[in-house]
Order: C-alpha cells, then sequence, then structure tokens
C-alpha cells in the first residue's frame, strides 16, 4: 500500500519501496526471483514515473537469493532510467548474490556500495 510520501510496503511480495527525494530505495525482504519479479518490477515502476526517480538502489540486506529473473527486475530498471541521466546501485549484497552481480556481468553498468547512506551522501 503506497501512502503521499512514497513509502510503498509490499513485504508479503518481496520488497519495501521508499522514495527519498529523487532515489528510489527498494529493499529486498525475501528472495528476488520469479515468484515476485513481476509485481517488484510494477510497483516500482508505479514510483518512478510518479516521483521523477533519477536513482534506484536495490537493498539487498535481508534477501540472501536472486535468480536469472531479479537480474531480469534490476536490467529493467536500469534501461528505464539511464536515458534521462539516472543510475542504478546496489547494497548490502551477500557473497552468493555478488556472485551472481559478477558472472551476470551486471557490475559492469551497476555500482556496489557498502551501505543506503552512502549512495544517499553521493547526490
Amino acid at each position: 500500500m503506497e501512502n503521499s510520501k512514497g513509502y510503498m510496503d509490499c513485504t508479503n511480495m518481496g520488497a519495501v519501496m521508499e522514495v527519498r527525494g529523487r532515489s528510489l530505495l527498494i529493499q529486498i525482504s525475501k528472495e528476488l526471483d520469479h515468484h515476485n519479479a513481476v509485481t517488484i518490477r510494477e510497483k516500482a515502476d508505479q514510483l518512478i514515473d510518479k516521483n521523477s526517480v533519477n536513482q534506484i538502489i536495490f537493498d539487498f540486506t535481508n534477501s540472501e537469493f536472486m535468480d536469472s529473473s531479479g537480474i531480469g527486475v534490476i536490467m529493467g530498471r536500469y534501461k528505464k532510467i539511464i536515458f534521462t541521466g539516472g543510475k542504478v546501485a546496489v547494497t548490502n549484497v551477500n557473497s552468493s548474490i555478488d556472485r551472481i552481480f559478477k558472472l551476470s556481468g551486471l557490475y559492469k553498468i551497476i555500482e556496489k556500495y557498502a551501505t543506503i547512506e552512502e549512495v544517499l551522501n553521493l547526490q
């Protein structure tokens, strides 16, 4: 359910999303896989369009798994904002998800940071 400040709790669908300025923080609360990829994609796109988001931060603190559907969610959001000068970042990536990012080549276009605050302080 979205509130007026750009906060959307989709925990039962795998994520909590919050708009901070022009940044969209997507905290993955479960696995980022084929079970919840469509919902996360749709809800994120709604917030991106409604709030003129130019930066997306995927926080994997509470997630231990991502499959190819998750890669698709991240790539799709990257493609959605890159043409407007936006960027995508990931934080709190565990070794399993880090390996997927390395093998898929996502780190060539998406930056990894230790914390959410580190990314937000770059703006």
